[in-house]
């Protein structure tokens, strides 16, 4: 495996751009990505029974199975909470693009990020979605504009590349995503996109993009809200031309291998960029009597709201770790548990096989003002391990959100 200086346009055949269509009021705000040859489509979506337009609509589509040439991204506007003009919208905005690239709007595929519960203004989205589109091209810098235009409160673009070799084939894979705000496991105000050139089965593209979401994007939160609009797709196009991969073999798993390291580090960026964020804090479970115990503690402890004040102000309230491991619905024994927090070399155990350790308070403040923390919690009760991601909460987290629409 190799990582590339890359993103979304790296593999074969693959190709975007990103401008501005004036649904927000500066920033660049509609994402165009286009495939010269049909793709298949795997997603996952959003857990909440609240779902956005074109997360109905690609839930569709992707279960359907068709061949996918487009997609289309817009960020500022959720078309969520907007009823039958919402679906109405989103079907016009897959069939503006799908005219640009000579294609059905059943196979454009739409993601919306932004204010939930307001009309979208399609009169500028769809002279948009026709202007934007003559710049679509397959250069680094094109991608770049693709990943620029679906931030919202984003402060960096999050995109990866990485290349593998299956049967003598270069493989590629490129990936972007956005989010910051309303994140929470199982996924939240968080879309992410892989295209990849592996010429892989529609069934096992979606195997393994459901089993590498389970330990990537289902395992990172800032703040224990779930979106109406969460949407993971993976685009392939088959343009490497690898024999067709169609059976759980080795070059199935490399592949896997490979997705799953893209979304990893998407999913670490998403944590890491959390609203008003200073610190990312990394949370390992290890010794849990089962994987999904050893979730669901980890999974806790980064979403604790007084665990991660406490990580702002640099306090090592380590109590704060375990009552969030208490509460979590995981199995552990409290007399067998140990908690350390370190960062770069240095490292403090605060608490050993369940009994408080007095520790230096100097070396846990110069450790906590690091801008990485991690949290190793061992349990002693069996071989399961799990790590979750997720962020300190600070003042400006409260700023960004009372100001969310203005």
């Amino acid at each position: 495996m190799n990582f590339i200086n890359g993103n979304i346009v790296s593999p074969k055949g693959f190709q975007a751009t990103g401008g501005f269509a004036g649904i927000k009021k500066q920033k660049n705000d509609l994402c165009l990505v286009y495939s010269s040859v049909p793709c298949k489509a795997a997603g996952m979506f959003t857990t909440n029974i609240v779902k956005a337009a074109p997360v109905l609509w690609d839930q569709e589509l992707v279960n359907k199975g068709g061949a996918i040439h487009g997609l289309v991204v817009n960020s500022g506007n959720a078309n969520a909470c907007t009823g039958k003009q919402g679906i109405e919208d989103n079907r016009l905005m897959a069939e503006a693009f799908a005219d640009q690239i000579n294609a059905k709007p059943e196979e454009v595929l739409i993601c919306s990020t932004g204010v939930i519960g307001q009309p979208m203004p399609m009169d500028a989205v769809q002279k948009g979605i026709r202007e934007i589109s003559s710049g679509l091209g397959g250069s680094y810098e094109d991608g770049k504009l693709a990943s620029e235009a679906i931030m919202t409160t984003d402060t960096f673009i999050k995109a990866y590349a990485v290349q593998i070799e299956l049967d003598g084939k270069t493989v590629t894979l490129g990936g972007m995503a956005k989010g910051s705000g309303m994140i929470h496991p199982n996924m939240a105000t968080m879309l992410s996109f892989v295209t990849t050139d592996v010429n892989i089965t529609k069934e096992l593209l979606q195997k393994a993009l459901r089993d590498t979401v389970e330990d990537t994007y289902h395992m990172i939160s800032v703040d224990d809200d779930t979106s109406t609009n969460d949407t993971v797709l993976v685009l392939a196009n088959g343009c490497a031309e690898n024999p067709l991969i169609s059976a759980e073999d080795e070059r199935y798993h490399k592949f896997v291998k490979a997705l799953g390291e893209i979304n990893r580090k998407l999913a670490v960026d998403i944590a890491r960029d959390g609203e008003g964020a200073s610190k990312l804090i990394e949370a390992t479970v290890t010794g849990a009597v089962s994987k999904k115990d050893a979730v669901k503690l980890a999974k806790s402890i980064i979403s604790s709201s007084l665990f991660k004040a406490a990580m702002f102000g640099a306090d090592a309230n380590w109590g704060r770790a375990l009552c969030a491991m208490g509460y979590s619905g995981g199995s552990f024994d409290p007399d067998k548990v140990s908690i350390a927090f370190r960062s770069g070399e240095k490292e403090i155990l605060l608490m050993d096989v369940g009994n408080p350790v007095i520790f230096d308070e100097e070396l846990a403040l110069e450790i906590l003002k690091n801008t990485h923390i991690y949290v190793d919690i061992l349990l002693r009760d069996g071989d399961a391990t799990a790590t979750a991601w997720g962020c300190d909460l600070t003042y400006d987290y409260v700023k960004i959100n009372g100001e969310y629409r203005s």
